[in-house]
């Protein structure tokens, strides 16, 4: 699976500098000029997290190969180095399209969106659906489906623990994937075992490349980043500031000739 973190990482240009890096407690932001990127940061063992001044100067890529790291901070260092660049506003537009209306033969189209799951209301209706990730309301948002399950790292009341996903991914008809797994190293084995469904990655960790269409996505579901401003680090590091203020969510669908 190195191939598509290294696919990820050689994509960005050689010239770019991190002008600034923040690793708060709930988001990781990294800039590098007028570019600015977001990942969720990952720390299960409460590790302390990076310093920042380590890495200004650095090289953007270079940055972004840390995505590969099993220290998980780092590799939200990484992650959110890689968006800053992927999923800017230029690179969409130049990958994907500026809209709906235009698309690019079997790769996706954009339609904006204010939360994915609402999408999908209508869509599970009936549905065997499961979800990594104790993302918010979903109870609510998915009542439709026929059975709703929920894996988690850390499981609460009515979760599963996210090592069920070998035994039930593998029957449902929707599998949602939080952006986090590309961090934790998850990500293409929870793809690979979702074959069978409709598989659909979210989250502001998740680099909207084609890359993960190749490796099983039916769809991306992430933010667009720009220019933001460094005094908003630390309270979007807290997630104390909506991420949708400082970014646009996007949809990204993959087009099938036939399916």
């Amino acid at each position: 699976m190195w191939k598509a973190y290294d696919t990820l990482i050689g994509s960005l240009p050689d010239d770019i500098i991190v002008t600034h890096v923040h690793s708060g407690p709930v988001w990781t932001i990294v800039q590098a000029g007028t570019l600015c990127g977001i990942a969720v940061t990952v720390n299960e063992q409460n590790s302390p997290l990076p310093e920042k001044n380590r890495f200004i100067g650095q090289n953007l890529k270079d940055v972004a190969s840390l995505c590969r790291s099993w220290d998980f901070p780092l590799a939200s260092v990484g992650t959110a180095a890689l968006n800053a660049f992927i999923n800017s506003p230029e690179q969409i537009r130049k990958n994907f399209g500026t809209g709906a209306s235009e698309t690019k033969k079997n790769t996706g189209i954009i339609t904006h969106t204010g939360n994915t799951f609402d999408d999908y209301s209508r869509a599970v209706a009936g549905k065997k659906v499961a979800v990594i990730g104790h993302f918010t309301a979903l109870e609510r948002v998915l009542k439709s489906a026929e059975n709703l399950v929920v894996l988690e790292r850390k499981p609460a009341k009515d979760d599963l623990p996210d090592t069920a996903c070998e035994y039930i991914l593998p029957d449902q008809d929707f599998v949602f994937i939080t952006g986090s797994a590309f961090i934790n190293k998850t990500l293409f084995r929870l793809l690979e075992i979702s074959r069978n469904a409709r598989s659909v990655v979210l989250g502001p960790s998740t680099p909207m490349a084609h890359v993960l269409f190749r490796y099983g996505a039916d769809e991306l579901g992430g933010l667009i980043t720009a220019n933001i401003s460094p005094q908003k680090f630390t309270e979007i590091g807290k997630d104390t500031i909506r991420l949708s203020s400082v970014g646009e969510r996007i949809r990204l669908v993959k087009q099938y000739e036939s399916k």
